[in-house]
């Protein structure tokens, strides 16, 4: 729905900052519900200042193309990483995939329980984590992107109409698929799937159509990571596959403790920050 560049904002002696400056496209300037997503972004971002969290610097208006100007990240998405290691026939150090989602968790947390000034819950939910929401940065941090879809303010539910979903459909919970209301443990589900890709290096829910993968995500019967990969340890498996509950009830209830677990899972592997 929009277009991003790199920038430089120039300033006295010699001072230059770089930044990212996303704009809608023309093209989908005229509509009114791309222009609203594109407006709950800057909103939301307003709100959100977390380490693992891209940064909005400031959302106008000019000449009527409206645009965000952003924190630079200089790295890979976590799609792009998770290609280029299949391209190369390299699994993913399992302590690595384990950083990332807790790092992931602990921005999700931080969403999910974000309050107005009077202590309000605002209700967050991302909608969209998947790899191409993911950005590893060179420098070692890992960081969530995108809150274009997000939804804020009261009980989240679809609301799109005609079959029509916001998100990636292999990374979307069962609630959503079946419109039923959600809360930020459907962004726990998505990122469950996330996690069990990068450690087993396959696609989890995608078939050859829309409605096979829709129904694999409803349906199918989800394998420890340690049965693909016999390494990973046994709390990773039960982390993911918590995290992988169909029902909301079961499932992982919120970001911190899925954080927290991994958290344990990086200890007993033995993670350290140079891998």
């Amino acid at each position: 729905m929009a277009e991003v560049f790199r920038a430089v904002m120039p300033g006295v002696e010699g001072f230059r900052r770089t930044f990212v400056v996303k704009r809608i496209l023309a093209a989908r300037a005229k509509s009114a519900d791309f222009v609203e997503m594109f407006v709950q972004e800057a909103r939301i971002g307003a709100l959100l200042n977390h380490p693992n969290i891209v940064q909005v610097y400031d959302f106008g208006n000019v000449d009527g193309n409206y645009f965000l100007a952003m924190e630079y990240l200089r790295g890979r998405d976590l799609s792009a990483l998770m290609h280029r290691l299949r391209d190369r026939q390299r699994p993913c150090p399992v302590a690595v995939a384990a950083f990332i989602a807790r790092e992931v968790a602990e921005s999700l947390a931080y969403a999910h329980a974000l309050t107005d000034p009077e202590g309000n819950p605002l209700n967050v939910v991302h909608r969209d984590v998947s790899p191409s929401n993911i950005m590893c940065v060179r420098a070692g941090g890992v960081k969530l992107l995108d809150f274009g879809i997000a939804k804020a303010m009261g009980a989240a539910v679809e609301q799109t109409g005609q079959g029509v979903f916001k998100g990636k459909l292999s990374y979307m919970s069962p609630e959503r698929i079946q419109d039923e209301p959600f809360d930020g443990r459907s962004d726990l589900f998505s990122l469950g799937v996330v996690l069990w890709e990068i450690l087993t290096g396959r696609r989890l829910f995608r078939g050859q159509t829309e409605a096979d993968t829709l129904k694999n995500a409803l349906q199918m019967r989800v394998p420890p990571p340690s049965a693909l990969r016999p390494e990973v340890p046994a709390a990773l498996d039960a982390i993911v596959l918590r995290a992988l509950e169909r029902d909301p009830d079961r499932r992982t209830p919120n970001g911190q403790e899925m954080a927290d677990g991994l958290e344990e899972v990086l200890a007993e592997t033995r993670y350290h920050s140079k891998m």
